[in-house]
């Protein structure tokens, strides 16, 4: 049995509550893997978790955090020994088991992954579950059929953490990216990570029909509500629109004219339950040739667990930019 720090969330008759606690080993969830946690991230859904002002946790108490990465430390499953360097991301952790806001976190073995080589624990979180999102938003394009051919792919929320590493990788991948965003002070960075143009959400109107002149290949879209809406009439011929987020609205006001005229597809993309082959195969991707060039500007900042507080403030107010990890390890 250790001690170890963590970033703990309860609820119960005093209400809803979070904040760093010591506990020990023995009260992690179950697990074959035991890890030192080196690194995590922060996420919208953390951000969510944390505040209680989403209902994600679905038993309390709980460590929050959603991605970790770190080495391993005792193992009952034959996969993984001491020493190994893994990671984790979704699979239940900050939902129904506890997650990467820990200085050890204890996964099952169906869910770890070994750290691919061409990424550091670092690299990995980094990446996180919002760069596994948008190359699962990717994968699955190209498994319908996308190609650079069809035109460009729009990105909303492109300052985000999704958005941000979708432009990169998608841009990575052949593919030439529109940048959504409505903060234009931050065009010059989204040019930097591989927008081929920048379009401001303020100026950008739709004309409401249900058709409309294409002008995308196909979109990755955080936002959900009338950008989608207004986004699915402007898509090409059988072009793709992969929906990852709701950071507008999780309404989606529209017909069916755009899927029954053009063939558009809506995929969804649900990250936190992807199955382990897929996992693997995105992971190897995110390590070779859909790793990112520009992780060093994606990751904007680096806070320890104390920080988590009034990082999940800025992002639930809309104020973040690109990705936030968390150093868990001295």
């Amino acid at each position: 049995m250790t001690s170890l720090k963590a970033f703990r969330i309860h609820q119960d008759d005093t209400g809803y509550r979070s904040g760093l606690e010591t506990m020990d080993t023995d009260a992690l969830s179950a697990g074959e893997v035991l890890v030192k946690v080196e690194w995590s991230s922060v996420n919208y859904k953390d951000a969510l978790a944390g505040t209680g002002k989403g209902k994600i946790l679905r038993r309390f108490p709980l460590n929050g955090g959603i991605d970790v990465a770190g080495t391993v430390v005792a193992s009952t499953a034959a996969s993984f020994r001491e020493g190994d360097k893994v990671l984790c991301t979704g699979s239940g952790l900050s939902e129904t088991r506890d997650g990467g806001y820990g200085e050890y976190v204890r996964l099952p073995a169906e869910w770890t992954i070994p750290l691919p080589a061409g990424l550091t624990a670092r690299e990995a979180m980094i990446l996180g579950t919002a760069g596994f999102t948008a190359a699962l938003s990717l994968l699955r394009m190209l498994d319908n059929r996308q190609s650079p051919g069809h035109g460009p792919i729009a990105v909303t929320g492109a300052t985000g953490g999704v958005g941000m590493l979708a432009i990169d990788i998608f841009t990575r991948a052949g593919f030439t990216v529109h940048a959504i965003s409505g903060k234009a002070d931050r065009f010059d960075t989204l040019r930097t990570v591989g927008a081929a143009e920048c379009i401001d959400r303020h100026s950008l109107s739709f004309s409401g029909k249900p058709m409309d002149s294409a002008r995308f290949g196909g979109a990755l879209d955080n936002v959900g509500g009338g950008m989608l809406a207004g986004l699915l009439p402007l898509i090409a011929p059988y072009g793709n629109v992969a929906i990852c987020g709701l950071a507008g609205s999780p309404e989606l006001p529209t017909t069916v004219m755009p899927f029954i005229i053009r063939g558009v597809s809506l995929l969804g993309i649900a990250s936190a339950g992807t199955s382990r082959d897929l996992r693997d195969e995105i992971w190897r991707r995110l390590a070779s040739d859909w790793k990112p060039a520009h992780l060093a500007t994606i990751c904007t900042r680096e806070i320890d667990l104390p920080t988590l507080p009034s990082v999940f403030d800025t992002m639930l107010k809309g104020e973040s930019f690109g990705r936030t990890v968390v150093r868990i390890a001295d």
